[in-house]
């Protein structure tokens, strides 16, 4: 045999071993591949060069050479402050490697970070913030959707850029978000058990309006008379979408049911006198013969939005709702909460060993939302006004941090789940518990829950204080001394605060100053809320005015000065709150402070008569002897008009300052 053919012969079983070595390596290699989301897509990109196109299908792998060039120049450009720039190649990225996570959020930041603020109106600042939550949620998720890093830095973009006050344009991010959840989802109810339910329905709604009309027949000759009366106010290139149906009743419920400053200007009479539009879409919704194919049609397109549009899932929502606490879907954190929540659930199993502080970050998001829901998840909106959305304390949600008879409480879930984390995990919840406890005992003690607040004040000792190594003597002070002193110097680092201690001693008055006739207790309530928002529009930490005209921080001073009013009409429709004690509150608060319930009664009947009706006290009284209307409603509702149109004339004044949202 000659030398050559035996150099062939080996060749050829070198190549047939390799082959075959090669075909047995290859099913861990896309195992791991795709558990490192390393594969890429063998798909044309839409919209790229035709040369990308024509060699990415050709030769697969050389996308990923093409990949890396971009991905260097994309950061080049990003030390050089070209982000505009950044866009177009980042996009190509993310649609040549889809399953690229850190891509997606590079882009995103971009987007929400960097170019937002280069931008010189306030819309248009909003408009890139929004685009960046959605490249993550709508696309970067829908590619990715167990990565556990996508989830958290969306979670992180809700929590920081639309919860946080760092940017200029915070405050109207957050009426603007709070306009649109409302607009899709609708007011939600009060009580706790009663939004389980209401997103429960959402949940179990028709996926498809065919299923819905299965459902409930009067469905499709509802949508027909929808697309018949309504053709002339819509075109066949913008059709009525799911979503223009939501807002558009969403509108019409909060105009004659729940805004205030609807009520206050006469607008449902003004749109009745000058849009056709507004009198037939109201008389169909008011149509008795449609109310279920309403509820029915309604949940379905909600159902439909949330999936399709928001890449949410209701399920999850309900389950969510039902586990953690009355989540209000207009509130950024609630977002945070559900992504950082969902993340920890859909990624644990794709986590290597040494991804564990992944784990941990996520963890950290959902225990920092819920935080900030226990300080402002009661969320006061009225989609009329121009004001920013009302948010103030609800600690519902301090018992899904710590725990109570029922239930272990998120806090020690995680505590436990970290304990052995190398690095110190469980350390930072222990930081953690201790600044949220402190909090906690501040805001029970200004309710006047002084068992509440003294409970957990002990629970501080014995973890913080005599019972820590070494022992100390930090908490081994007078609740009240304590109170007082833990909370110095937090308004100007944490804002909120002030919201939360206001709303919580007025509450106390209400409850314990009226209801249980103690005036002298109601006094000095009032007197602590005017002396802590004294404090904080004195302060020159709120002097700072953005490039847009507003005060980064001050513009919240009108939520404290409202604050009366608001924490009286949530009082009054807290169902945890028995009806006979609001009873006794609404039948003396008159006596104390004059013009409170006239103020507040036309947005808190309709609720308040709901819960009424449910109450077996509603079989022995009616609703008119339990709650009477104040005297002179008629007058203050006049007044109150004419306050409201002033107001919106100063509003809409260009020589006045810009419009706070």
């Amino acid at each position: 045999m000659s030398k050559d053919r035996i150099v062939q012969l080996i060749a050829a079983f070198v190549a047939a071993m390799s082959m075959t070595i090669g075909g047995l390596m290859l099913p861990n290699i896309l195992d791991d591949a795709e558990k490192s989301t390393l594969r890429y897509t063998n798909n044309v990109v839409e919209g790229a060069p035709d040369w990308i196109n024509t060699i990415g299908m050709s030769i697969g792998a050389l996308r990923g050479l093409l990949v890396d060039y971009l991905w260097i120049k994309v950061q080049q450009m990003q030390q050089e402050g070209l982000f505009f720039e950044v866009m177009a190649d980042a996009d190509l990225i993310t649609k040549l490697q889809p399953r690229f996570p850190q891509v997606w959020i590079f882009h995103a930041h971009n987007m929400a970070y960097n170019i937002s603020v280069a931008t010189h109106t306030i819309e248009e600042r909003w408009e890139w913030v929004n685009e960046g939550i959605r490249l993550l949620r709508e696309k970067g998720l829908r590619a990715n959707p167990d990565d556990m890093v996508l989830h958290k830095e969306l979670a992180f973009f809700f929590m920081h850029k639309l919860n946080g006050n760092t940017d200029d344009a915070h405050l109207y991010y957050k009426r603007k978000f709070a306009e649109r959840w409302h607009n899709i989802l609708g007011e939600p109810p009060v009580g706790w058990q009663d939004r389980v339910e209401w997103i429960k329905e959402i949940a179990d709604a028709p996926r498809t309006v065919q299923d819905a009309e299965r459902i409930e027949p009067l469905v499709k000759p509802l949508l027909e008379k929808l697309k018949q009366d309504f053709a002339d106010f819509v075109s066949d290139t913008e059709p009525l979408t799911p979503e223009d149906v939501l807002t558009q009743v969403a509108q019409i419920e909060s105009i004659t049911q729940y805004s205030t400053v609807a009520q206050e200007v006469g607008l449902a009479d003004s749109l009745k006198n000058e849009s056709p539009y507004f009198n037939q879409l109201l008389t169909l919704y008011n149509n008795p013969e449609y109310a279920n194919a309403w509820k029915v049609l309604l949940e379905t397109f909600r159902k439909q939005v949330l999936k399709d549009e928001y890449n949410m899932d209701p399920q999850l929502m309900y389950e969510y709702t039902r586990d953690v606490g009355p989540l209000d879907w207009r509130h950024p954190q609630t977002h945070s909460l559900y992504w950082a929540r969902r993340g920890g659930d859909v990624g644990k199993g794709r986590l290597k060993a040494d991804d564990i502080y992944k784990v941990l970050n996520t963890d950290r998001v959902q225990l920092q939302a819920l935080q900030g829901l226990a300080r402002s998840g009661r969320i006061s909106f009225d989609p009329f006004s121009q004001e920013v959305p009302g948010r103030f304390p609800d600690p519902r949600f301090i018992d899904a941090i710590i725990g109570d008879e029922n239930r272990e409480g998120l806090w020690n879930e995680l505590y436990k789940k970290h304990y052995f984390v190398r690095g110190a995990g469980a350390d930072t919840f222990n930081t953690f518990l201790q600044n949220f406890l402190g909090s906690a005992v501040r805001e029970w003690y200004r309710q006047g829950e002084l068992d509440r607040a003294q409970a957990l004040l002990d629970k501080l000792d014995q973890f913080y204080g005599t019972g820590a190594t070494p022992p100390n003597n930090a908490y081994k002070l007078p609740l009240d001394v304590w109170a007082r002193e833990q909370a110095k110097g937090e308004y100007e680092r944490l804002p909120a605060i002030a919201i939360s201690d206001v709303t919580s001693a007025l509450r106390y008055a209400y409850r314990v100053g009226v209801g249980q006739n103690r005036p002298e207790l109601f006094k000095e309530a009032l007197k602590f809320a005017d002396q802590v928002t004294t404090e904080f529009k004195t302060n020159e930490y709120n002097n700072y005015t953005t490039k847009f005209g507003s005060g980064r921080i001050k513009d919240l001073i009108g939520i404290l000065e409202s604050s009366a009013l608001i924490t009286f009409e949530q009082l009054m429709t807290d169902p945890t709150v028995p009806i006979e004690e609001r009873m006794a509150i609404w039948a003396g608060v008159d006596s104390l402070e004059q013009g409170i319930r006239p103020r507040v009664y036309d947005r808190m009947a309709p609720t308040l008569q709901q819960q009424f009706a449910r109450n077996p006290i509603s079989r022995a009284r009616s609703f008119d002897d339990a709650f009477p209307k104040p005297p002179g409603l008629e007058a203050w509702r006049q007044q109150m008009a004419k306050e409201a149109k002033k107001e919106a004339e100063k509003e809409n004044n260009p020589s006045s300052s810009v419009e706070r949202q």
